[in-house]
Formats: structure tokens, sequence, C-alpha cells
């Protein structure tokens, strides 16, 4: 496992595993097999987030002045648990490196959502310049001229 950035890594045998012939996600197992408790604790650098320092200390953001942090855990039989921890891990800190907010697909699909939910969402218009609002023939009163042909 790649440790870099992680401040540490707790393992804990937890015994094992006799009640069921099914693993995880449906695949057989063999009986016996030891079940590890793997906890990793992934430090995300706060230089990587220059906004918060403008918030620090200002009410309502207290929780900037704690290191951030995610704890990753997995229980798993003692041949899988590694790779399934670096798999979350991998995960994770793809999700955790900061992009540029227009290319910052789940922000705008969290966004999309919650004007689902408010009743607020307006479809994308044909036009970049003229939203649907603001367009003289959305109205039922105007109707577009015909050009003669």
């Amino acid at each position: 496992m790649d440790l870099e950035g992680w401040s540490g890594m707790q393992t804990e045998h937890l015994g094992v595993l006799q009640s069921s012939s099914m693993g995880w996600n449906g695949a057989p197992r063999v009986v016996g097999s030891p079940v590890v408790k793997k906890v990793v604790r992934i430090d995300v650098p706060v230089d990587k987030y220059p906004n918060d320092d403008k918030l620090r200390d200002k009410p309502g953001y207290e929780h900037l002045n704690d290191p951030l942090h995610v704890l990753v855990e997995a229980e798993f039989p003692a041949d899988i648990v590694d790779s399934r921890l670096n798999q979350a891990v991998a995960i994770l800190e793809d999700l955790l490196k900061p992009v540029d907010e227009s290319m910052d697909y789940y922000k705008k699909q969290q966004l999309r959502e919650l004007a689902i939910l408010n009743g607020t969402l307006r479809e994308e218009s044909p036009s970049p310049h003229i939203s649907p609002s603001v367009s003289p023939f959305n109205s039922t009163g105007m109707k577009r001229a015909k050009t003669g042909q």
C-alpha cells in the first residue's frame, strides 16, 4: 500500500467466520478464513483548498480549524482486505482532488438535484444568450410571424 500522506493504519483481527458460506457480494469464501478490520486515515493537505483560509475563524466555520481527514474502514477476509482498502482509498483520493468549478461534475449534479427538489430547475435553452423565461415567443399571447414562401 502507498502510505504517502497517510498518518497511520490500524489492524484488528476479528476472528474466524463460520456462520455463512457466502461472502460479501455473494462470492463463496473458504469457511474459517480470518476477518481483518483495517482503518486508514487519509490526511487532506489544507493548501489544496485556498478558500478555507479566508473563511477560517469566522462564525459558522469553526470546523475549518480542525485537521481535514477521511477515515476508511475495511472489514474483509485477510486475503482481500488490502486490495479492497486500496480500491476505496484510490476512489477517495480521486474525489478529494480539487477541480475547477466548471469541470466539477459532482457539484453540478448535486445542484441540479437540489433545483429539482426545490422546483426551480430551468431546462437548457437552445440559445445560450436567451433563457426560456426571457424569450418573447414563449408567452401564449404572442406567436412568431409567418415568413412568406
